[in-house]
This record gives C-alpha cells, sequence and structure tokens, in this order.
C-alpha cells in the first residue's frame, strides 16, 4: 500500500501542470478560440519563472523566491495568449497556425534569451530554492490518502482547488454561462448582447495564464531550470488531456491524472531490478505513445464546442 500511495503521490506531481495547462485550454475552447499554443505558453512560463526565480535570489530574496517565479511565469504565458487572442479574435487569423506559430515564437525566443543571458548556455543555472513538499497536517496523518494526496508540493494543492473552482465558473455562474454562449453560437450570444469579442478574449487570456503556471510548475517542482526540453511536448498532452476530458474540469483533471500515472511509472519502476532490461528510450516515449493511442480512440467519439475554431464575422450571425 505504500508503494502505490508514493505512485500516486508521484503522480500528482506530475499531473499539476497538465491540469493547469488543461484547464486553461477549457477555458479558451469553451469560448470558441482553439489554442494549440499551450505548449508554447507552458515553454514562457517555464523560462520566465526560472528567470524570475533565479534572479530574485541573486538579490538576496529570501523564501518568497519561487512566488516570484510563479507570478512571472503566469505574466508570460498571459502576454503570449495576448499575441494569440489579437491574432485569432480580432485579426481572424487561423487558429491552429497561429497557435503552431505561438509555439515556434515561445521556444525560440526563450532559447535565445537563455544564450544571451547566460553566455551561450544552453540552459539556466540550478534554482537553489525551489517549492518544497508540505504536509496537511490533520489530512497528512490519514493512512494511505495522506501520504498519497496530502503531502505534496504547493502548486498540487492549487491544482486541487482549481479544478472545482473552474467547474463552478463555467457551470455556475452567469460569466461561465456566456463564455460557452459564444463557444456554442456566436451569433445567437450576439444578438443578446453578450460581447464575443470581450468573452473570447477572455478566454483565451486565462488559458495563457494557466498554462504559464502549468510550465512554472514544472521549473518549480520538478526540474529546478531552464532547457530547451524542459517542457517537451507536456503542451500537447495538455490538449489530449482536454479532448479526453471532453472540455469538462472534472474530465481533465482525470485524463490529466491518466497522463501524469504514465510519466511516474516511468521513474517508479526504476526500483525493480527488471527495469534494467527495459531500454529508456521506451520508458521516455510512454506518455507519448499513450497520448496517441487515447486521441486515436476518442477524437471520432466527442464533440467540442460548436463556434470553436471559427473567427465570428457579426456580418454573418
Amino acid at each position: 500500500m505504500a508503494m502505490l500511495a508514493d505512485l500516486i503521490n508521484s503522480t500528482l506531481v506530475f499531473s499539476a501542470a497538465l491540469i493547469f495547462a488543461a484547464l486553461g485550454g477549457v477555458f479558451s475552447e469553451r469560448s470558441g478560440v482553439f489554442n494549440i499554443g499551450l505548449e508554447g505558453m507552458m515553454t514562457a512560463g517555464a523560462f520566465t519563472a526560472a528567470i524570475g526565480t533565479y534572479y530574485v535570489q541573486e538579490a538576496g530574496g529570501s523564501g518568497a523566491s519561487p512566488w516570484i517565479g510563479l507570478l512571472c511565469g503566469i505574466g508570460a504565458g498571459t502576454l503570449f495568449a495576448l499575441l494569440h487572442a489579437y491574432a485569432t479574435v480580432t485579426v481572424k487569423a487561423d487558429q491552429t497556425i497561429v497557435g503552431v506559430v505561438i509555439n515556434i515564437l515561445a521556444l525560440a525566443v526563450t532559447l535565445y534569451l537563455v544564450k544571451f543571458m547566460f553566455e551561450g548556455a544552453g540552459d539556466t543555472p540550478l534554482l537553489d530554492e525551489t517549492f518544497s513538499m508540505a504536509a496537511i497536517p490533520g489530512l497528512a496523518d490519514i493512512p494511505f490518502i495522506g501520504q498519497a494526496f496530502f503531502n505534496n508540493y504547493p502548486t498540487t494543492y492549487l491544482a486541487y482547488v482549481l479544478v472545482p473552482l473552474s467547474a463552478y465558473l463555467l457551470f455556475r455562474t452567469p460569466f461561465g454561462l456566456r463564455l460557452r454562449a459564444v463557444g456554442e453560437h456566436p451569433g445567437a450570444a450576439d444578438t443578446v448582447g453578450i460581447n464575443v469579442t470581450k468573452y473570447r478574449y477572455i478566454g483565451v487570456l486565462i488559458s495563457g495564464a494557466l498554462a504559464g503556471l502549468g510550465g512554472a510548475t514544472i521549473v518549480l517542482t520538478t526540474t529546478s531550470n531552464f532547457a530547451h526540453n524542459t517542457i517537451s511536448g507536456q503542451g500537447f498532452i495538455a490538449i489530449a488531456a482536454l479532448i479526453f476530458g471532453r472540455w469538462n474540469p472534472y474530465g481533465v483533471f482525470g485524463a490529466a491524472f491518466f497522463f501524469g500515472m504514465a510519466q511516474a511509472v516511468r521513474i517508479f519502476i526504476t526500483q525493480f531490478e527488471f527495469a534494467a532490461h527495459i531500454p529508456n528510450e521506451f520508458l521516455y516515449m510512454l506518455p507519448y505513445v499513450l497520448t496517441l493511442l487515447v486521441l486515436a480512440g476518442v477524437v471520432g467519439s466527442v464533440r467540442g464546442p460548436s463556434a470553436a475554431g471559427t473567427p465570428y464575422d457579426p456580418s454573418k450571425r
């Protein structure tokens, strides 16, 4: 039981970043805008979190440096989301193409800045201070459940909160109703006075903030620095979790947990002797193979928001 609790605990560590990014995708696509750029926004968030934390520590910052880095990551993701929103909502460019451009731009800019700022190095220095695991008093003492769920990083607890909060905002508030309306039938929403442009901007900006939070989470809990392979397709896995979870925050949590377990198993399995006979390449590719298999199995049977991917033209309502 102890090993299973540890596996679940590790799964939640890897799942947190996916949960944040996939939740961001829910808000964007529920508003009618595909966000293929989650990967780039996570990359920007990871880089900025590493840089922000590093320079605060260099300046003599105390235990607040990871939190400042986390805020920097959220800000960077939001900035790239603003570019995405302007191009897709205002200019009405193809949403898929814009997302691909965001991914390429974020990777190119962050790698250039790393080399520029650190004398040609391919990654940032290791951070002296990142988030530490913290047990929740009382809950952590519950047999099995405490070790599995309540002895983790602050970002994991934040994921616990954001899932039900996102579900409440989307399905229990006027804001959520309007956001979903512009993603399903923007012409009808416009007719009753809902500002389609405003709500699509909000949806995309929320997606960027959460994706940036996801990228920052990886740096501040797992890698302790930023390099070109820090994100390594996590944004695309988040998109798979978004589809597998059927654009529902609770479904997204379950899907992200599934993909996070694929990553946790890679590390967990190395504790056993037979792991020495399994090529490392096979273990590293496991999450991506599962992503492809899941997408192949569910894409044809799920339907996203009706207007997602289609720029809104008021003259054709």
